[in-house]
């Protein structure tokens, strides 16, 4: 199973020193992945997240550090290992932009790139980007479908109910014959969305359970659509606590203590799931670089448990 870890680009921790050492000792450490991911703003007022009563907003999103251009600098000081977001809300750009920044950024790190691409949420950040949010559903297989068109041979052209693109010229294209690209999905149309268009599916590993039920549904609709199971993966995303001491029994599934995690992993061999990418936050009591510190060294404790 291949293990990633999310860059510290918001909370705690954010800024370029901590990403470029979190993004150093990954690939040091045999890590297979680091992940970015996208919040364009934090209203002050309280937003209902996921249909629920109106909260303020996680402090965590007071910074988050642009995803695609922190890839590009973690590009230029490493060499091996994949760059992915994790995601980035799609119906937010223009298909044709948001391409040409994912071509030059797999250019420029080799042919390394993951296209983690989600639909997006919140009502203030579609605002704020001039875009209806009537467009979540069939704008997500429009933005995928234009995508996959600039990355193609020229002359490229698209024509659609959201996206329309002259023939022209499009370059850089991406290093890879195939750009991965892995949609977030939680809800039963999101996943068969996925298993449509997509090469993978990177859901919120929220319990061993529901990760499995929508690895299942997942594998299941791709081979309904005709296509290769082998052809796509699930990366699931771990957004829990990495702690040098052992949590209860009621810790979240693939959070605790690095022993505890690797037996989680351990029991996921086999099930669909390829891949799990690890998002936290260090807590340290001495300060951002105390915490950074106790961070990298419980991911080297986890990766020791789970690479022997």
């Amino acid at each position: 199973m291949e293990l990633g870890i999310a860059l510290p680009t918001s909370g705690p921790l954010a800024g370029p020193a901590n990403i470029a050492r979190v993004a150093r000792e990954a690939e040091r450490l045999g890590y297979d992945s680091v992940w970015t991911y996208e919040r364009l703003l934090r209203p002050t007022a309280p937003v209902a997240i996921a249909g629920g009563e109106p909260q303020p907003v996680p402090e965590t999103y007071r910074i988050v550090y642009e995803p695609l251009e922190t890839l590009s600098y973690v590009a230029a000081i490493t060499e091996r290992v994949k760059l992915g977001t994790s995601i980035i809300d799609a119906l937010l750009h223009p298909a044709a932009v948001l391409a040409k920044r994912f071509a030059t950024l797999d250019q420029l790190s080799g042919g390394r790139v993951v296209a983690g691409l989600g639909q997006g949420w919140m009502p203030q950040e579609f605002a704020a980007a001039g875009v209806p949010m009537s467009r979540i559903g069939p704008g997500m297989d429009e933005v995928v479908a234009a995508m996959r068109a600039c990355w193609g041979p020229d002359p490229v052209a698209y024509d659609g109910k959201f996206t329309h693109i002259a023939e022209s010229e499009i370059n850089p294209k991406p290093v890879q014959a195939h750009l991965p690209v892995l949609l977030g999905a939680m809800t039963p149309g999101g996943v068969r969305r996925a298993a449509r268009i997509a090469d993978g599916l990177n859901p919120v590993a929220l319990s061993r359970d529901a990760l499995l039920e929508l690895t299942k549904a997942f594998r299941a609709a791709v081979e309904e659509f005709g296509r290769d199971p082998a052809s796509v993966t699930v990366v699931a995303r771990a957004n829990v606590p990495l702690t040098a001491e052992a949590l209860g029994d009621d810790r979240p599934f693939l959070g605790g203590s690095p022993r505890q995690i690797a037996d989680d992993l351990a029991g996921l061999e086999g099930t669909g799931v390829d891949h799990v990418l690890f998002s936290t936050s260090g807590r340290g009591q001495d300060g951002p670089d105390a915490g950074i510190e106790e961070t990298i060294a419980l991911y080297a404790e986890l990766i020791g448990l789970t690479r022997r």
